[in-house]
């Protein structure tokens, strides 16, 4: 069945009219209003938080930052809560969300992801004098302080290990420095901002596994060259020792890989 003419040329006018709706603001128009909306939660230290003064700070808002310099616009903040931070995209709410989002399949399948940006492992961590416990199968038999129902978790209980609930990172390091628990799993990114903020902490890595997580810049589909321009931003300030700084800054380490 054919369209007439006239039917033909409204229906393309619909698509085109439903099309920046769908997918939001190109890099033209970034450009043009010299300003990259991010979204962000600014509760997620130190990834995203207000520091003592009420400033927004920490290790993502520095990225977006650096990146939308090198986009050549500022980066203006807009915080929301978890739960509906990157649904804001589909409201064209903001064109990119910087939050330490996993880059998973099923997110994928909606969205597009930058080059992952930073790199997230498990790490077993001990007493800094605990000489027995040097890898995961160490841990038959002894006590991980763990959320129970954290993937940690499944893998501390994997490896052998008496599970001893916690609520988190915090209380999990508290019970390994205490002595009430052999040793927890965690998140290295984690790990590293505790001894970033407590260098003196009786705590070390004693193993890694070799797979990481992954996180990216999130944005809308149908966006390729906003897409590759943070892309080039993000190699760019990786080559240009800028990522490295604020790495060490916030973990004391470069969190790229």
């Amino acid at each position: 069945m054919k369209l007439l003419p006239t039917l033909f040329a409204a229906a393309l006018l619909q698509v085109a009219a439903l099309v920046p709706a769908q997918a939001g603001e190109n890099l033209d128009q970034v450009t043009s209003a010299g300003v990259l909306k991010i979204g962000t939660e600014g509760t997620y230290a130190p990834f995203t938080y207000h520091d003592k003064s009420g400033a927004l700070v920490g290790f993502d808002v520095e990225i977006g930052e650096e990146v939308a310099k090198k986009l050549g616009v500022k980066a203006e903040f807009l915080e929301g809560k978890w739960d509906g931070l990157i649904a804001g995209l589909d409201a064209n709410r903001y064109d990119a969300v910087i939050n330490q989002v996993g880059i998973t399949e099923e997110r994928k399948k909606k969205y597009d992801f930058s080059e992952p940006y930073i790199a997230s492992k498990a790490v077993l961590i001990v007493k800094g004098d605990d000489a027995e416990i040097k890898g995961f199968a160490d841990l038959k038999g002894k006590k991980s302080a763990q959320s129970l129902t954290s993937n940690f978790g499944k893998l501390a209980q994997a490896s052998g290990a008496e599970l001893v609930g916690t609520d988190g990172f915090d209380q999990s390091i508290q019970l390994v420095l205490t002595g009430r628990a052999d040793a927890t799993i965690n998140d290295s990114l984690s790990f590293l901002d505790f001894k970033k903020q407590k260098p003196d902490a009786n705590v070390k890595i004693a193993a890694e596994q070799a797979d990481a997580d992954y996180s990216g810049i999130i944005i809308r589909k149908g966006e390729p060259e906003l897409l590759e321009a943070i892309n080039k931003a993000l190699a760019d300030i990786k080559a240009d020792g800028t990522y490295e700084k604020i790495s060490q800054k916030y973990f004391g380490a470069d969190v790229s890989k």
